[in-house]
């Protein structure tokens, strides 16, 4: 495992695939200096960009090597590739940096320390796909991040190293602006709002030509899998996961921070190396869109998609955030469903009414000043709202919802029965757990 910042190593410059470890392979050189490597470190630690190929036989690689989306979906890599390769006419590569996910630090952590590997693997995606475009898409409140990528573009130009153009976008920090479908939407002119489906980005996306649309993350694996092929990827992860992935742990840890780990490691090793507390009861995993759980019935699950199913869990971008003991788990999760109900695109009923509803809802019962049946209330809305949406964010926000009602089953007694629990009293008088980004004009979609 390997954890951004902490104290300073050795330089290293793997040019074999032996020199990286096994969990030490994006993150290699992070603890060297907290800014972006250069271009001439980033090819001292992973060698020379490699020679253009066929496209045919990187996405083979990428597909032998088990490559999943790590954005949050997990859709296997090498058929996206193939699918876009597929289509007619010249294509287009869509780096996804947005990370609208409050709780995840990876791509900024990634992005900020090895840009020229994200670069590297959207340049080799657009090779094998025969793109002669590269969109980066950033977060347009992350202004030093988006001057980064411009230092590290500009290396490339001045090296003549990419035969394909690269152009970095700022869009609209919204928690949808990070879908697909919003990316390409914005790119051709539109508003970053997520659009009905289909078609797919990979039939007609940006320009209406096919798009590969990748997590920054899935990138930067590319390009490692370019490099030192499928054999070496899979040697860390699972066998129906392979590989390591960045995950962000924070909340009541004494080491929070973005941690590189062999996909599949258990929830419990992860938290307890990043320094857990001991009377952690409950975690979330997977983020906003993701699941609140108790911790000993999670511990010894791997953190993995297929690994946490059983426990209807998902691993979503890799968050991992440990709930502070005195800390109530409903009224967090009030303040995130509130924020999310806001979040929406307000193009469908279930985004403008029903999720602002439920919030109202969750939001009376965590203060203990219920107005009616507000649980019978909030459990038929619920199922109301799931699956209605025209995005999934209506989903997500239902599937954390639910989440929290069983996991704080016990708190949950207390407050439908209009006294709220010690820990809300203790959470009052201080800084809340979840973190909520500061508001910006709804108007703001282009």
């Amino acid at each position: 495992m390997t954890r951004s910042g902490g104290p300073a190593a050795p330089p290293t410059a793997p040019h074999r695939p032996d020199q990286l470890g096994a969990a030490t392979r994006l993150t290699t050189g992070w603890q060297e200096s907290s800014r972006a490597a250069s271009l001439l470190r980033h090819t001292e630690r992973y060698g020379p960009l490699p020679r253009r190929g066929s496209g045919r036989a990187l996405i083979d690689a990428v597909g032998q090597a088990g490559l999943t989306g790590r954005g949050g979906a997990a859709f296997p890599t090498g058929t996206k590739l193939r699918s876009v390769a597929s289509g007619r006419g010249t294509a287009v590569v869509v780096a996804n940096g947005m990370e609208s996910e409050p709780a995840s630090e990876k791509d900024k952590a990634l992005l900020a320390r090895a840009p020229h590997l994200v670069l590297d693997g959207a340049v080799l995606a657009a090779g094998a796909v025969r793109a002669d475009e590269v969109h980066l898409c950033l977060p347009r409140n992350r202004e030093w991040l988006i001057a980064v990528i411009q230092d590290a573009v500009a290396e490339r130009q001045r090296a003549g190293l990419d035969r394909v153009r690269i152009e970095i976008h700022d869009l609209p920090h919204h928690y949808v602006s990070s879908e697909e479908s919003a990316l390409v939407h914005w790119l051709n002119g539109g508003e970053a709002k997520p659009t009905a489906t289909p078609p797919r980005p990979f039939e007609r996306g940006v320009g209406q030509r096919p798009t590969l649309v990748d997590n920054v993350e899935t990138l930067a694996n590319i390009a490692l899998i370019a490099r030192f092929g499928p054999a070496w990827f899979r040697r860390a992860g699972l066998p129906d996961a392979p590989g390591t992935m960045l995950s962000t742990v924070s909340g009541a840890v004494t080491d929070p921070g973005v941690y590189e780990v062999e996909v599949g490691t258990p929830v419990g090793q992860v938290l307890a190396m990043s320094g857990a507390r001991p009377d952690v009861d409950h975690v979330l995993i997977g983020g906003y869109f993701g699941s609140w759980h108790q911790i000993d019935q999670v511990a010894s699950l791997p953190l993995a998609p297929a690994g946490l199913r059983a426990a209807g869990a998902s691993p979503g971008a890799g968050v991992l955030l440990a709930l502070p003991p005195d800390t109530c788990g409903l009224a967090e999760t009030a303040r995130v469903l509130t924020w999310l109900a806001g979040q929406g695109a307000g193009q469908c009923g279930p985004c403008a009414f029903g999720l602002p509803a439920i919030a109202d809802d969750f939001t009376q019962i965590a203060t203990g000043r219920l107005t009616g049946p507000a649980l019978e209330r909030l459990e038929r809305r619920l199922g109301t709202v799931t699956g209605r949406g025209a995005c999934r964010h209506p989903d997500g926000a239902v599937r954390f919802a639910r989440s929290a009602l069983t996991a704080f089953a016990a708190d949950l007694k207390a407050h439908v029965s209009r006294r709220t629990c010690l820990a809300v009293r203790r959470s009052e008088a201080r800084r809340p757990v979840l973190p909520i980004p500061r508001p910006l004009g709804m108007e703001v979609w282009q």
